[in-house]
């Protein structure tokens, strides 16, 4: 058991501790059914506040050696789920699990610089502790550490990453830090010695992978998104049957829920709520805009079209709003025309303004 190799289940046994849970393990049915196959490689995306950091930490707590973690399911979904009865048993805690965060490497960097190398050193401790004699004492890089543990022991990993891209988010301008990261992305998920200590990755992240221009690291991914799902939409957030169970329970008004949290819709799935807000109306016994209060990184989009001029800007109320028709008119023919891409150029142009 150690911090970022195999990892207790600390984490989702205190999201349990909640007094309100919605059970969403049967996306463990999906990780079990891709793990050591061609697909073993998810990167789910989705907005801030929508329980990523959640479905991390449930993983964990399934995969981990280091979690005892059969009392915390046993009266979930996952485990009473007939079909994937087999497969529930035969991974419950039986991975080598490598999980960390890339907002708390960040954070708790003195130089965001070094938060690359950073992760790999302490990753590489605890891996020499783990597998002593295993590992080169000279070897620096991730990806190789983990090769030669594999060639002498046999034994693969699931990676799991919380907030994959905060480092593109962070570090915008520093090309030489995120290429040193991309590198490291490489290693870990591209090229034909991977599938020797790799049984699979499962990354969360808030863009697609394309948005960074790290396609050539992480190709091999299967990616799910707000815009396309697959088959991870009713894990996107609450599903509207989810809302109605909560409403009933805790004995709020649904349509008020409806009205102001529902609106993103992903075929037969159906309508999705934002969690994070519907968790906090409920606990606060009020419908209000939670959305605001979520970290923003300094509302990029918003900032970019302040600059093109799309958006205007109140600096008493700290508001953006649309300045007059005309521009109202070239937002309404853009929807219309489809012709988003001239603005969304416009702002990839215009990066470089946020700093």
């Amino acid at each position: 058991m150690g911090i970022y190799l195999n990892p207790p289940a600390d984490g989702f046994e205190d999201i349990l501790k909640d007094d309100i849970y919605v059970d969403k393990t049967e996306l463990i049915a999906y990780t079990n059914q891709v793990l050591g196959t061609s697909r073993k490689l998810t990167c789910f995306s989705r907005p801030r506040r929508f329980g990523k950091s959640f479905a991390a930490q449930m993983l964990v707590a399934y995969y981990s050696k280091g979690a005892q973690s059969e009392h915390l399911f046993q009266d979930l979904k996952i485990a009473k789920s007939i079909e994937e009865k087999s497969h529930y048993k035969q991974y419950l805690n039986q991975c080598d699990v490598l999980f960390w965060d890339m907002t708390w490497f960040i954070t708790n960097a003195q130089n965001i610089e070094d938060t690359v190398k950073n992760l790999q050193r302490k990753v590489i401790f605890e891996l020499k502790r783990e597998f002593p004699d295993c590992i080169e004492p000279e070897t620096t890089a991730l990806p190789e550490a983990l090769l030669q543990i594999s060639a002498i022991t046999g034994r693969k990993f699931f990676i799991i990453i919380d907030e994959w891209d905060a480092l593109f988010r962070e570090a915008k301008t520093d090309q030489r830090l995120q290429e040193e990261y991309i590198q490291l992305l490489r290693g870990l998920f591209k090229g034909i010695q991977v599938s020797r200590f790799l049984s699979g990755a499962y990354m969360t992240g808030i863009l697609p992978i394309k948005k960074y221009g790290t396609q050539s690291a992480l190709t091999d991914f299967y990616e799910y998104t707000m815009l396309e799902p697959g088959p991870l939409a009713e894990f996107v957030g609450f599903t509207e049957q989810e809302v109605k169970n909560l409403c009933k329970e805790q004995e709020i008004d649904f349509e008020q829920a409806k009205k102001w949290y529902d609106g993103y819709c992903f075929g037969q799935t159906g309508h999705i709520y934002n969690p994070n807000s519907v968790m906090k109306a409920i606990f606060n016994k009020r419908f209000s805009n939670y959305w605001t209060q979520t970290e923003t990184y300094k509302d990029d989009v918003l900032t970019l079209l302040v600059h093109l001029g799309y958006l205007a800007y109140d600096i008493d109320r700290k508001e953006v709003y649309i300045p007059n028709e005309e521009i109202r008119q070239e937002f309404v023919r853009a929807i219309k025309n489809g012709k988003r891409q001239e603005l969304l150029k416009e702002i990839e142009n215009l990066n470089w303004l946020i700093v």
